[in-house]
């Protein structure tokens, strides 16, 4: 399964109406460590097929970091049923990406 790229306009039917998990990556192209985290959250987009993967470009989306409190990148965040139920910030290994699963 592959990262799918959210905007305000696809993040309610992305994200939120999704029927599992989803793993919300808030990042910038500017960001080093989001750069470093992106090859990591593929290769999990690949090898889960239980958790779903987005990312989200808050320069772009500026309004979805403001609505999800997102001060600091990298930020990921586990919504299931619409709601947040995780959140880690920073660049992180793997293994405890998958810990929030």
């Amino acid at each position: 399964m592959k990262v799918i790229e959210a905007t305000t306009a696809t993040f309610e039917n992305e994200v939120l109406k999704s029927d599992k998990p989803v793993l919300v990556d808030f990042n910038a192209d500017w960001c080093g460590p989001c750069q470093m985290l992106k090859p990591t959250i593929e290769q999990l987009s690949d090898e889960r097929d239980d958790v779903k993967f987005v990312s989200v470009n808050i320069d772009e989306n500026d309004d979805l970091a403001y609505d999800y409190n997102v001060s600091s990148i990298p930020c990921l965040v586990l919504f299931r049923d619409g709601t947040e139920a995780k959140r880690s910030v920073g660049l992180k290994p793997k293994s405890e990406i998958i810990k929030m699963f």
